[in-house]
């Protein structure tokens, strides 16, 4: 019991030195070996820390993507487009907002990871939207917030699966009756983050660093103006578009953007592929760092038993679970900063007792699934929030500030809906 307490009270420590703009690494970091301490399992902190240096799947999104993102800035192809569409751009500002939530919704259809999604969204739209006059957390929430949960659709998703197998239904015929909850969803949040980009003032009259850099002298090269759009159009048109052979990863599609560019600014390679993996080092650093350090922060909170804690409750009180099954989630998520995490977790220990407590399992299992992601995409500790902040020179916790409300908004509406 000293221990669960002393874990809550390191928690709140935690969220008051992030609030106050402590260097995320460090908070993270310590508070998660400061748990693992007390708890006399600082062999839990190391090893989370060894395991997230290598999680494959993020380093591939993450690195790549931002790798992409120098070579576009060191070639100009990023100063380029903001010309071709700055002048355009301005006049439908307000509208890149909801437009970019849809974009990124549907990268999240392909991409099932939030961070590679926001990563391949984000490479284009972030830019996009500062050409508009966008401020730039209003345009990394609006990539960051497409990502709260499109991706349950997708016949892959292994929520929607364990949801199956654990009423012994057929995994389309469930995904089949959740589309109109990703609609509804969608639609309250692209209304929700435009009504809070025009409350803070952040959907106009933003100069971006391209337009201070560039003079805006000579002529616009259209073919450089492409480029940043390579990747999310091939990731895209492998999803969506019919051509089996387009079927691919963040990382191909970057590699392929970086070929293409080679080939239409006649930048030197020997110069562009250092840039490359400068970025892809800086992104290790500045971005990955947080979610190696978050990873331990997790550990932490799993080693005071705050995580048990919370299941526990809810089969303890089954009659909280109806309120609990999405709200609990919902919180659960923000804290841990994983969507995935929360929803297994949820529907292994709970989902299985629902019929004990007056419930449709298939509504619980889904509702938690659902609610899990708005909790992610409303933590700061989120990879997808590390990512589009890292793109945008942003702190997670300013971008959580335009999410959360409009993310605890989705929650009331997925209560009514399911």
């Amino acid at each position: 019991m000293l221990t669960l307490t002393l874990g809550v009270i390191i928690l709140l420590l935690t969220i008051i030195l992030l609030i106050k703009k402590q260097d995320t690494r460090t908070v993270l970091l310590f508070s998660g070996m400061l748990m693992c301490l007390i708890s006399l399992e600082p062999m839990a902190a190391m090893n989370s820390f060894a395991e997230k240096m290598v999680s494959e799947g993020l380093i591939q999104a993450i690195l790549s993507a931002i790798g992409f993102a120098t070579v576009m800035k060191f070639t100009g192809c990023d100063r380029h487009l903001v010309r071709l569409l700055s002048a355009p751009l301005k006049h439908v500002g307000l509208f890149l907002i909801p437009g970019t939530i849809l974009l990124t919704t549907f990268v999240q259809l392909a991409l099932p990871s939030a961070a590679g999604a926001a990563a391949a969204a984000g490479i284009t739209m972030i830019p996009l939207q500062l050409a508009a006059g966008i401020h730039p957390v209003m345009a990394a929430a609006s990539v960051l917030a497409g990502t709260f949960g499109a991706s349950l659709l997708n016949p892959g998703s292994p929520h929607m699966a364990l949801v199956a197998k654990i009423v012994g239904g057929d995994v389309m015929t469930i995904i089949g009756d959740r589309v109109m909850t990703v609609v509804w969803l969608g639609l309250i949040i692209m209304i929700g983050m435009t009504i809070t980009a025009v409350l803070r003032k952040e959907h106009k009259g933003y100069h971006s660093r391209l337009d201070a850099e560039d003079p805006q002298e000579g002529p616009i090269n259209i073919l450089a103006a492409l480029m940043p759009l390579v990747p999310i159009a091939l990731l895209m048109l492998g999803a969506f578009g019919g051509v089996s052979w387009l079927k691919m990863g963040v990382p191909q599609a970057v590699m392929w953007g970086v070929l293409a560019t080679l080939a239409v600014t006649r930048t030197h390679p020997g110069k562009v592929v250092p840039a490359f993996f400068d970025g892809m080092g800086k992104a290790y650093s500045d971005v990955f760092g947080i979610i190696i350090c978050a990873g331990v922060f997790v550990a932490g909170l799993t080693s005071v038993g705050l995580i048990d804690a919370a299941k526990s409750a809810l089969i303890d009180f089954p009659e909280a679970a109806r309120f609990g099954g999405t709200v609990g989630p919902f919180l659960m998520a923000i804290v841990i900063g994983s969507g995935d995490a929360t929803a297994y977790a949820f529907n292994e220990a709970i989902t299985p007792h629902a019929a004990e407590f007056g419930m449709n399992p298939t509504n619980l299992g889904t509702a938690a699934a659902f609610a899990s992601y708005l909790g992610r995409t409303a933590s700061p500790l989120s990879a997808a929030a590390i990512v589009v902040a890292g793109m945008a020179g942003v702190s997670p916790i300013d971008l959580i500030k335009r999410t959360a409300p409009v993310m605890l908004i989705g929650l009331i509406l997925l209560i009514v809906l399911i």
